[in-house]
């Protein structure tokens, strides 16, 4: 496999799976989108210059999630490994449970795809695996990659996803908190065993839910009720489990987003006021740039119904 490009950008969008009872299945691609431009250099070094989010925390070098996506992909293809420099404007809060290393590792797939000469040999289908491998799920990884709302499984064969029509009438909005949490504290708190009830109470929301994002928004509250992993997850999060029983207590079909501590609130179009409303109530007066006297940030991204999309900049080496 030889390499058709040298010079490729990728805009990848934030995600929050899980959607209160689709644990592990269920995500939605949010239009908060980080920006990786890669260059293909002809001598061995890795550099990364970072602008926003992990500025200060993240590597800078071949240890950077970037880059192993990138090697990683070109190794599945047996395509030549280069020197890189990659430039990576960051919005996507970190450790927040908004998908901010799946869209990394997206991000690095799909720089990859586009470095090569041929890039059907990481189709979509092996992308999702490879970026599986990295996540150990593919829950965000599939609305990472496909964009809207996907439902995503494993079987002997490796993950697959589908994609869901998400109501025009479904708005995401996103309370992210100042703390982190890592994702293996978070499934740290979790117990090997679940009553067979709320097993069975989490199923039915979870399907529920499915018919509530494709077709019938006013039954986002009831289906985003959870048995399976929120309440366990508390111990380790408690202002934003706080939070989300405050917002379902007004009516708001809040979720912990993805392992957390971000909340998620799927809320309908046509009450997004009163919404807002109800939530200045509990967090204060929202600023321009999203910031509450509470210290929680309120983000209104929007569904992005795209996924991922990478470009070559330059479409021959030289």
């Amino acid at each position: 496999m030889r390499l058709g490009s040298d010079h490729v950008r990728v805009r990848v969008p934030a995600t929050s799976a899980n959607l209160g009872p689709g644990f592990d299945a269920l995500g939605l691609a949010l239009g908060h989108v980080d920006e990786i431009d890669v260059r293909a250099l002809g001598s061995p070094e890795v550099t990364v210059e970072i602008e926003g989010e992990g500025s200060d925390d993240v590597p800078r070098g071949e240890d950077h999630l970037v880059v192993r996506a990138i090697r990683a992909a070109l190794d599945e293809v047996g395509a030549p490994q280069v020197g890189l420099h990659l430039t990576c404007v960051n919005r996507i809060p970190h450790g927040r449970g908004m998908g901010s290393s799946a869209a990394a590792v997206v991000a690095g797939i799909l720089a990859a795809r586009m470095l090569i000469g041929e890039p059907e040999a990481l189709d979509d289908r092996t992308a999702l695996r490879l970026a599986t491998a990295f996540e150990g799920h593919p829950d965000n990884a599939a609305p990472a990659l496909l964009g809207g709302a996907t439902v995503a499984w494993t079987d002997d064969d490796g993950p697959h996803a589908s994609t869901l029509p998400v109501h025009a009438d479904v708005v995401p909005v996103v309370l992210v908190p100042a703390v982190r949490c890592a994702t293996r504290t978070a499934r740290g708190a979790l117990p090997a065993t679940v009553p067979h009830a709320d097993a069975a109470f989490t199923a039915g929301r979870a399907a529920l839910l499915v018919h509530a994002v494709c077709h019938r928004p006013d039954l986002l509250l009831d289906a985003t009720a959870d048995r399976l992993h929120q309440d366990y997850r508390a111990a380790v999060m408690r202002g934003s489990w706080e939070l989300v029983r405050a917002l379902r207590d007004v009516g708001q079909a809040a979720v912990v987003s993805g392992a957390g501590p971000a909340v998620l609130v799927l809320e309908r179009a046509a009450d997004s006021d009163a919404a807002a409303r109800a939530r200045a109530e509990l967090l204060g007066p929202v600023a321009p740039d999203g910031s509450t006297p509470s210290g929680w940030r309120v983000l209104t991204p929007g569904i992005a119904h795209a996924g991922a999309v990478a470009e070559r900049v330059r479409t021959h080496l030289g």
